[in-house]
């Protein structure tokens, strides 16, 4: 069972985070931003990954640490799935279109945690969502996941559009590098013969 559950407590916000790697991408989302539940609706659903996410934070300041925070706990929970990633496929790269914008999202599964994040939004919020948050959801999300990932959003125009081609193509690239290959099934994919470290 590649499974993982993750309690975060911390004095601006509190997660309890479950995932199934295996799953039909049901989701149960809850964080109090509306924007960022969509999202998180969108990367469980796409990527098949079943996610039950509650989340409380400090609101009323505004939506920095909550979404960093699940972005962490999300991370941490996909690496403890992931276990040794014995037969994993690791690698994974598309393109995503949604409408009039287009984005590159690549990944490597490789405990190598990296972001290179190529991706301007043409407002600075989506309702009361700050746009640069997409940004720290990924970073977070990469560090503590152990993914070097690439997102470059090649064009758009709605920044709507460009927040949801990013999880979009973040799930549907999680969707293939997590799959067991049948080929390699109960191999390490490296020639370390470990990865995450």
């Amino acid at each position: 069972m590649r499974t993982a559950s993750i309690t975060r407590a911390t004095k601006e916000t509190q997660i309890r985070l479950a995932i199934d790697l295996d799953g039909t991408g049901k989701a149960t989302i809850a964080t109090g931003v509306g924007f960022f539940d969509h999202m998180l609706d969108l990367l469980a659903r796409h990527s098949r990954i079943d996610m039950d996410i509650q989340a409380t934070g400090d609101l009323h300041i505004d939506f920095h640490h909550t979404v960093e925070d699940v972005g962490i706990a999300l991370g941490q929970a996909l690496r403890q799935a992931l276990g040794d990633m014995r037969g994993i496929t690791r690698y994974a790269s598309l393109h995503l279109p949604m409408d009039e914008t287009l984005t590159r999202v690549a990944l490597d599964i490789s405990g190598r945690p990296f972001l290179v994040f190529r991706t301007e939004f043409p407002a600075a919020k989506i309702g009361e969502f700050d746009t640069e948050l997409v940004r720290e959801f990924f970073q977070a999300f990469a560090i503590h996941a152990g993914l070097t990932l690439h997102v470059e959003t090649l064009y758009g125009l709605n920044a709507h559009h460009i927040a949801e081609s990013c999880f979009k193509g973040l799930a549907r690239a999680l969707r293939a590098a997590v799959a067991i290959d049948p080929a390699s099934a109960g191999e390490i994919p490296s020639t370390k013969g470990s990865l995450g470290g």
